[in-house]
């Protein structure tokens, strides 16, 4: 099977019990071309690439490749369809050969991998990207498994490839290059690719058309030549004001409140994730901390949190040690937003009322004694939180699990920046997959706090994050500290040689 394919997605309808996901979405995505869907967290734009995979069968309408029904994962899969997803698929322990070759659904009972391996070099020989076959995918850069994702998809002979969220784990210059090789492809006809982004900057660099959804609704299909960055953007929130983000206020930064010296900390399989890092972050100051995932910032910003057991060196707040313990995080106000806020700091299970009251379920007013819990306190303060904080829920009674990625950040960060705001504020990869608007809101909230004299340790994999709100960066590269900038002196190309390794 060789060529793109015409995508159809015709009325699409899907709700999930009381949810209307999907209303009447029409998608038309001609061959060999490049289409962009955006639209803020919640718009339905996973749920229709997954009833585009077969993933998810709509409740009504249907899919359609060069005119022929598709309803579930193998009808989608004979057809071309394939798809990259926003976290990796491959197996860590396995070669680049061995991932390539398990991903067929052809596979003999017996695999002759002479045979395969002498059909993957001759593929190879023809492919946008150069990988290895024998290397262990758990020892490639993230960006190097990015390619192998891609390459898996044109191994399988995919015509129609979907893209979510792709460069979201890619320095600037590998993304660049990723996107880049897809658009010649497409140039070429040799694929038509379908991509789920919320950097608009990429749709009009790189895609034809692109489709706008909102709140489970199409909204409009047109040209990229003949929108622009702020008409999309309207698009995307309708009548909904969009919040200016908050003007930085020009200040010198005070002295240190964080100071990390000598940190080693361990890794999940034991060996040293963070090495003998040292820094220091002072009042009133937004410290970024740039570099591509798997370099230690996990790991740094557990041993900050105390959910990770330090090996060596040591983290002082105000001028003493910091372990992380609830009574520390209270008497010095440290506050952690980890990465995957939905795992690592709610309890999914819980409403959303009673995870914002995790902070203070044990002190007045919410709770007597110490230990009795006021329902009525927790609920007003839950009320006035979500409303404050514009958190989009059913109802405070809603379990948290059930929002958007926005909105459980919303709803984080109501708990974390309400009654009594945090002197330092820890946060990993605020944004990663969030729409432009929910990412203007913490942004601002972040701006905020440092405006007011806060401090702020933000590690994230997105340098135009940095570059918008940061006053200093530095470049995380295995477990070290390996660059240093003011945001004003940044080189985009240097920060990129470092968070790549090449430095």
């Amino acid at each position: 099977m060789h060529g793109p394919a015409r995508v159809e997605a015709i009325c699409i309808g899907k709700t999930f019990g009381p949810v209307r996901a999907l209303e009447g979405v029409n998608l038309t995505v001609p061959s060999g071309t490049f289409h962009a869907i955006v639209g803020e967290n919640g718009a339905g734009k996973s749920t229709l690439a997954k009833c585009l995979l077969g993933f998810y069968r709509p409740d009504e309408g249907e899919v359609r490749l060069d005119g022929v029904p598709v309803s579930t994962p193998a009808e989608a899969r004979r057809a071309g369809l394939g798809m990259v997803f926003q976290h990796f698929t491959l197996a860590p322990s396995l070669t680049v050969a061995e991932n390539l070759v398990l991903a067929r659904t052809d596979l003999p009972a017996i695999l002759n991998w002479k045979k395969e391996k002498e059909r993957l070099r001759t593929f190879l020989e023809h492919a946008p990207f150069q990988i290895n076959l024998e290397d262990r995918v758990e020892h490639l850069a993230a960006g190097q498994k990015q390619k192998v994702e891609i390459l898996k998809q044109l191994y399988l002979e995919t015509r129609v490839l979907i893209l979510d969220e792709p460069t979201s784990v890619l320095t600037p210059a590998e993304a660049d290059e990723v996107m880049t090789v897809l658009n010649a492809l497409v140039r070429k006809e040799a694929l038509s690719v379908i991509l789920i982004t919320h950097k608009l900057r990429e749709v009009m660099a790189f895609a034809d058309d692109v489709t706008v959804l909102r709140r489970g609704r199409w909204v409009a299909s047109c040209s990229v030549g003949s929108t622009s960055i702020p008409e999309i953007s309207s698009l995307m929130v309708g009548n909904a004001p969009l919040r200016e983000q908050s003007a930085r206020t020009d200040m010198t930064a005070g002295g240190a409140v964080l100071e990390i010296q000598n940190l080693s900390v361990l890794g999940d399989h034991g060996l040293p994730a963070v090495k003998d890092l040292s820094l220091t972050l002072k009042a009133g100051e937004i410290l970024g901390i740039a570099g591509v995932s798997g370099n230690g910032q996990r790991e740094l910003v557990q041993a900050i949190g105390g959910q990770r057991d330090i090996a060596s060196g040591e983290v002082r707040v105000a001028g003493k040690p910091f372990h992380g313990t609830r009574a520390d995080i209270r008497e010095c106000g440290v506050f952690t937003l980890p990465e995957e806020p939905l795992q690592n700091a709610t309890v999914p299970g819980m409403s959303v009322a009673q995870n914002i009251a995790l902070r203070t379920f044990d002190q007045a007013p919410t709770a007597k004694l110490g230990f009795l819990l006021d329902r009525g306190a927790i609920r007003r303060a839950a009320t006035a939180a979500v409303e404050r904080f514009s958190i989009r829920t059913p109802s405070i009674d809603t379990p948290i699990r059930n929002l958007s990625g926005g909105n459980v950040q919303r709803a984080v960060l109501a708990r974390d920046l309400g009654a009594r705001p945090p002197k330092i504020m820890v946060v990993a990869n605020p944004c990663f997959g969030l729409d432009f608007a929910a990412t203007g809101f913490v942004h601002n909230q972040l701006v905020e706090l440092r405006n007011g004299g806060g401090s702020v340790l933000l590690v994230s994999e997105d340098l135009d994050e940095l570059m918008k709100i940061a006053d200093r960066i530095v470049v995380m590269s295995d477990g070290r500290i390996a660059h240093e900038s003011t945001r004003a002196e940044l080189d985009l190309a240097v920060v990129g040689r470092y968070m790549g390794g090449h430095e």
